[in-house]
């Protein structure tokens, strides 16, 4: 029993770095969309940034909702 407990806490644990590692890398990802918008003068690439960001920012929110219901 409390092998499977040790084991269920190691696996949360995991879940948990890779939930912060994912966020990590969603985070630069925002960041250099950003960046690229508003560098960008191209209208149709304006357009690709805005929508990059777009996408890189709900990611976040499900990765955020994620963690932060996550079982403990």
């Amino acid at each position: 029993m409390r092998m499977l407990k040790q084991a269920r806490k190691a696996a949360a644990l995991r879940e948990e770095q890779r939930l912060r590692g994912e966020l990590a890398r969603t985070k630069d990802a925002i960041d250099a969309a950003r960046n690229h918008f508003e560098q960008v003068v191209d209208p149709m690439l304006i357009d690709c940034y805005i929508y990059e960001w777009n996408a890189a920012q709900l990611k976040y929110q499900f990765l955020l909702q994620r963690f932060k219901n996550r079982e403990l």
